[in-house]
């Protein structure tokens, strides 16, 4: 299965085994709880879905790579106690708590959350020294002589054999214990995390193009080469500061991350071509809907390399909006409930409302502690997170008259001023997605390359949320004449045979 599919598998896993009775009881009890084990090649993304079902389930999460641990460090360090059996008096050794048990402890401690997931990775790549004790680990969920905390669900994750000389294959006593999840590979899944990430648009389009080289692992005479998903989102964020500091992106800095020479040549091509279209082509001017004849020309006449690329970067600066409108819009989300809460307490006490504001903010602040302590929130959430903090810190700073009613009406008219710059920003962005269609129309009609805009907007998380909320009368008009969610596979093989040409 791909890495979406394995993602709503342990979810739901995951939430089975959290399920409690009506006695207050896990329905199924831990140790009959199957610890989760996926296979897959690496940096396909076993690790980033686990911070998001965290994140979704508001549960912690304990991460380690096992092949950082010794065994000292897993199960802890050796003790002398001394112990009384039957009359007799004896010296016996025991252990200390396990690092990785007390990081679990740690992790409830700071965050208040009781329950969450272990993910342990590179299970199958231990040292030998260790091996022993990870597969009693696996069967009894137990390091040294602790025991993994109640309400807490072990998931692991390991390569197969061909891709780590390391690997041990657990045996057939094991793996009947472990509820197994093979993953491959899979670009058109990977696309709509790309797009909620923000990755390159560059990268994006070229794999579009050639997806063949999304994922490869060949051996040569110089040594093993390898282009995973991993390296392709660690060369975007790359790729995007060197661009702000305006540094060159050459194959130096491609190699770093795209260790397959070939195709690290020509993605160095496709991005010289990529910034060349970015130059040439006004997209500013496409999204406002007064481009040039030359630019109307010039994209007739393209081929379908650049005109991909000419789609891609008008989804690029389209996506940039999208992804601030609709986080800005969970952010104002934050703030009404809030200011909701400061409104009720206007006829329950006499708290003044820089205090509550205060309070108000201080619980965001210390909400936002608490799920970063659990390693339950991603860095978009965080943003989030921080810029309704700050609009409330910064109506704080502004009311002091020491009237309640006066100074919460002043509020409100700041937080009115941040909804009607945010509905600007919501029509600008409409307006710019309106004068997208209406530029392909113009210039392709409704061939491919609509069928295409339509697609990559369907894939999109952040464009999705924005056109269900805000509407785009073009993308349902189109979307129902091209029956596009039917053709999106068929689509794929078209713009293949097509680049074959």
């Amino acid at each position: 299965m791909n890495i979406k599919e394995a993602k709503e598998e342990i979810r739901k896993s995951v939430e089975i085994y959290l399920a409690k009775n009506e006695f207050g009881e896990y329905a199924i009890p831990v140790s009959r709880q199957r610890p989760i084990f996926m296979v897959g090649a690496p940096g396909i993304g076993k690790t980033a879905i686990m911070q998001q079902i965290a994140s979704e389930l508001n549960i912690a999460l304990v991460s380690y790579s096992m092949t950082h641990h010794t065994r000292q460090s897993a199960l802890g360090l050796p003790v002398i106690e001394e112990r009384e059996f039957d009359g007799k008096h004896a010296v016996v050794s025991e252990y200390t708590m396990s690092e990785i048990i007390a990081a679990i402890y740690h992790v409830m401690q700071d965050s208040g959350k009781r329950e969450g997931i272990l993910f342990l990775d590179e299970i199958n790549c231990v040292s030998e020294t260790l091996a022993p004790a990870m597969l009693l680990f696996l069967q009894y969920k137990i390091f040294g002589n602790q025991s993994v905390p109640e309400g807490w669900v072990v998931v692991t994750a390991g390569n197969p054999p061909q891709y780590n000389k390391s690997v041990r294959e657990f045996d057939v006593a094991t793996l009947d214990r472990l509820k197994r999840i093979d993953i491959t590979e899979d670009f058109p899944v990977w696309k709509q995390y790309a797009y909620g990430q923000g990755i390159h648009a560059a990268v994006i389009t070229f794999l579009e193009i050639n997806q063949q080289w999304f994922y490869s692992i060949r051996s040569t005479v110089d040594g093993i080469q390898y282009v995973t998903a991993r390296g392709w989102e660690d060369l975007s964020a790359a790729m995007q500061l060197y661009e702000k500091k305006g540094f060159a992106i050459d194959r130096r800095l491609i190699g770093q991350y795209i260790t397959d020479t070939d195709i690290a040549r020509k993605f160095e091509i496709y991005y010289d071509l990529y910034r060349k279209y970015k130059s040439d082509y006004q997209i500013p001017d496409i999204l406002s809907g007064k481009y040039s004849e030359d630019i109307a020309g010039r994209s007739r006449k393209a081929g379908m390399d650049e005109r991909l690329s000419l789609l891609g970067l008008l989804l690029e600066k389209l996506n940039e909006g999208f992804r601030m409108t609709v986080s800005r819009e969970h952010s104002l989300q934050m703030v009404v409930k809030e200011l909701r809460c400061i409104k009720k307490s206007l006829k329950e006490d006499q708290i003044p409302i820089p205090v509550w504001l205060e309070a108000q903010a201080g619980g965001l602040e210390r909400l936002l502690q608490e799920r970063m302590a659990a390693s339950s929130v991603t860095d978009r959430e965080k943003e989030e997170y921080l810029m309704a903090i700050h609009l409330l810190k910064e109506y704080q700073e502004k009311v002091k008259t020491g009237d309640r009613q006066k100074d919460f009406e002043s509020v409100k008219k700041q937080f009115d001023r941040e909804v009607k710059l945010h509905e600007k920003q919501v029509r600008v962005q409409q307006d710019m997605l309106e004068a997208a269609f209406a530029f392909i129309r113009e210039i392709w009609g409704n061939g491919q390359e609509m069928v295409f805009f339509l697609t990559e907007l369907t894939a999109g998380t952040d464009s999705l949320l924005f056109i269900n909320q805000w509407g785009c009368d073009s993308y349902f008009t189109y979307n129902q004449e091209l029956l596009v969610y039917d053709q999106e596979k068929k689509l794929t093989a078209e713009v293949r045979m097509l680049m074959e040409v």
